[in-house]
């Protein structure tokens, strides 16, 4: 199913898309030398419900997960880097951490991700990782325009991420959102350009490069959900949910307030 939204329904979307936005830098601050992983989850759990918000995971059930999610964010640290399930883990200096973030609210949904290392060790290979697909994630963005192709932005994405020398995997990537978390188009992060779904103002996507260091073979976690890298090298994860507009593409998961 692919979805192209009117003004009102936009609306609603962007007001989601903040709501994730805002949810996913408060935890990030909170993301300290010392908190626990499932303090996170909790939290993201109460601030869902005090907007009066949905989550997207906690009833989540696909075929590649084991059973329902059962909680309210990923949570991915260092070799992870997809469908991190929040366990009993305690955030060391310089872990490398993803915190994946899908809300509905008001009938639609928006999706982000964000990576950064934990307390104030900063090692080159991590900082330089993030920074690509942070990188590849704008360049998926400025690609995403009316009358562009789906391929344009697999395209645009993995010209960053092959230049800056990290292998790609294509079975996970970005999708079309909107009433529901997941819908077409699947967004592989490389592909031709010219090729695929052609854009039209209205589309929601949610765009996600992410990479290992040095693989792009990934391996499932005993937990059932988490993917891991196959080598234990090292991971990034950016995201953002976009709309297609009569000018280009619009970000609606930024932060629109300070966060404690």
């Amino acid at each position: 199913m692919i979805e192209i939204l009117n003004p009102t329904e936009l609306a609603r979307a962007k007001e989601t898309g903040a709501l994730v936005a805002d949810i996913l830098q408060t935890l990030k601050n909170r993301s300290t030398v010392g908190a626990n992983l499932l303090d996170l989850d909790r939290w993201a759990q109460a601030m869902i419900a005090e907007a009066g918000a949905q989550s997207c995971y906690v009833d989540y059930e696909p075929s590649f997960g084991r059973g329902p999610f059962g909680h309210y964010i990923c949570t991915a640290v260092n070799d992870a880097v997809l469908h991190g399930l929040p366990r009993d883990y305690t955030l060391a200096d310089g872990d490398l951490l993803t915190l994946d973030l899908a809300v509905s609210k008001r009938g639609f949904a928006a999706d982000s991700a964000i990576s950064f290392i934990v307390g104030d060790s900063k090692p080159p290979g991590s900082v330089a990782m993030i920074s690509a697909t942070e990188r590849a994630l704008g360049a998926g963005i400025a690609a995403a325009r009316p009358g562009a192709r789906i391929g344009d932005i697999s395209h645009a994405i993995g010209s960053v991420l092959g230049e800056a020398g990290y292998p790609i995997n294509t079975e996970f990537g970005g999708h079309g959102i909107g009433s529901t978390m997941h819908q077409d188009p699947h967004i592989p992060n490389t592909g031709r350009p010219g090729r695929g779904y052609k854009l039209r103002p209205g589309l929601l996507l949610a765009l996600e490069p992410w990479v290992m260091a040095d693989t792009a073979e990934l391996i499932t976690d005993a937990d059932g959900w988490t993917l891991r890298s196959a080598t234990g090298c090292r991971t990034a994860h950016s995201e953002h949910t976009i709309a297609i507009t009569n000018d280009g593409a619009e970000i609606l998961t930024l932060p629109t307030r300070t966060h404690a």
